[in-house]
């Protein structure tokens, strides 16, 4: 005889185990209705049914069956039909979001979920490979601890070339502060959004980010002889402490922010039809506040970490944030600083400082300027070497300059051998006897 299975709860099995006692009148109905929180007539009708069915008798009818509140196959097989086309590398919950604002069909996260499971779009939790990380407090206050980093990532996807995102992320609250759209990692991009950052918001006590070479000196002999980044020095300047991380995971919050972003961002900037990185830019603000809106908490304790800038220091923002070098000034009164040489102009005042060191300010916008001590000295170019040089060593800030200048140079040749050396046609083998 074949065995059949029968799948029953734990609660069917115990209201077996008590109706079989009172059938075998080891229990009375009015006893195994109060054990069992019921009615005696459910319990008669209970002992009826397992008399005809078995166990069978107490198993739920509703069990395998679709609710009645379950949406209709037709309108299912729409809302995947719509996320395989448009949405299929969206989480539920975005894809959800993007149906009601775009499609205007109101489906729960879960219910999304579910049918994205059921149609092999999305992975459930314990089908992915877990992530162990060490969990660390959150910070109490607002501008206490600011994490920064860069990501490097196709954000326009095959619209345009990868490029770096950089995030400022505050531990506490885990908003979105600081974020720009540039070609590489450099000091001078982190230093216009750090300044942007800072007249917003103020001075929090601490920068948080990795030992990229904008942060850490990674070897001995640094900028100034002090083992001091150029970033590092301005944060100096404006009394902030900086903190650099033993590994990504010690900086999570923003290493996760960076994952949320190349989903999110990456599919917004689709949605926006945004193909480049001035556009992208001037979405970022309506983004991110959409951003801190929805993920956004609030801080453990109500103080804001952040100093306000003293009017000094917004007087001389644009100088902390400038590239400084300390460089010797010549007899015949005269200096070189990257690949130029600059002319000071002669006077009573300025002949003095023949042998002594200066001060080279070097701006983000190109604007340059040499002083000493407090004093502005005229100056003008004297000779300026336009070739770079093979292996020549440049520095991080002029990175992107330099890569644009090498590949004008390698097109410009290329089209003078082109136009110098026409294409020949293959000798034929007649010719080669």
């Amino acid at each position: 005889m074949a065995t059949r299975t029968l799948t029953m709860s734990h609660t069917e099995l115990d209201r077996f185990s008590v109706i079989t006692r009172v059938r075998e009148r080891r229990l009375t109905q009015v006893e195994a209705a109060r054990m069992q929180n019921l009615g005696v007539r459910q319990v008669q009708r209970l002992c009826v049914a397992v008399a005809q069915q078995g166990a069978d008798g107490l198993v739920c009818r509703k069990r395998g069956r679709p609710s009645s509140r379950r949406f209709p196959d037709q309108f299912r097989r729409a809302i995947v039909t719509l996320i395989s086309a448009h949405y299929s590398d969206f989480g539920p919950t975005l894809a959800s979001e993007k149906l009601l604002e775009r499609h205007k069909i109101k489906v729960s996260n879960e219910t999304v979920r579910k049918l994205m499971i059921q149609a092999g779009i999305w992975q459930t939790r314990a089908q992915r490979k877990p992530k162990v990380q060490q969990p660390r407090l959150r910070r109490p206050c607002f501008g206490e601890l600011i994490q920064i980093d860069g990501s490097d990532h196709r954000w326009f996807e095959d619209r345009a070339k990868p490029c770096v995102l950089l995030v400022f992320i505050d531990d506490a609250t885990g908003q979105l502060v600081g974020m720009h759209f540039c070609h590489a990692e450099s000091t001078f991009e982190y230093m216009n959004v750090t300044k942007r950052y800072l007249l917003e918001y103020g001075k929090p006590v601490a920068f948080y980010s990795d030992k990229h070479a904008v942060f850490r000196v990674n070897k001995a002999g640094g900028t100034r002889g002090e083992d001091i980044t150029q970033f590092g020095r301005a944060l100096h300047d404006l009394n902030i402490e900086s903190i650099c991380a033993n590994s990504p995971a010690a900086k999570g919050r923003v290493e996760r922010a960076n994952g949320t972003l190349q989903d999110r961002l990456v599919k917004e900037l689709r949605l926006a039809g945004i193909s480049s990185i001035a556009d992208g830019n001037t979405f970022l603000e309506s983004f991110r506040r959409d951003y801190n809106a929805r993920f956004g908490r609030t801080p453990a304790s109500d103080h804001d970490a952040h100093r306000k800038l003293i009017k000094a220091e917004r007087v001389r923002i644009d100088d902390i944030f400038s590239w400084q070098e300390s460089r010797a000034v010549t007899r015949s009164l005269t200096l070189q600083y990257d690949k130029v040489v600059y002319l000071i102009k002669p006077g009573p005042e300025n002949d003095k400082i023949a042998g002594q060191h200066v001060t080279v300010f070097d701006y983000p916008d190109g604007w340059f300027k040499i002083r000493y001590e407090v004093r502005e000295l005229p100056y003008s170019v004297f000779d300026r070497l336009s070739q770079i040089r093979q292996a020549d060593i440049v520095n991080n800030k002029r990175l992107g300059a330099t890569l644009a200048m090498a590949l004008e140079s390698q097109l410009e040749s290329n089209e003078r051998r082109s136009k110098s050396c026409p294409s020949r046609p293959f000798p034929s083998a007649s010719s080669m006897q």
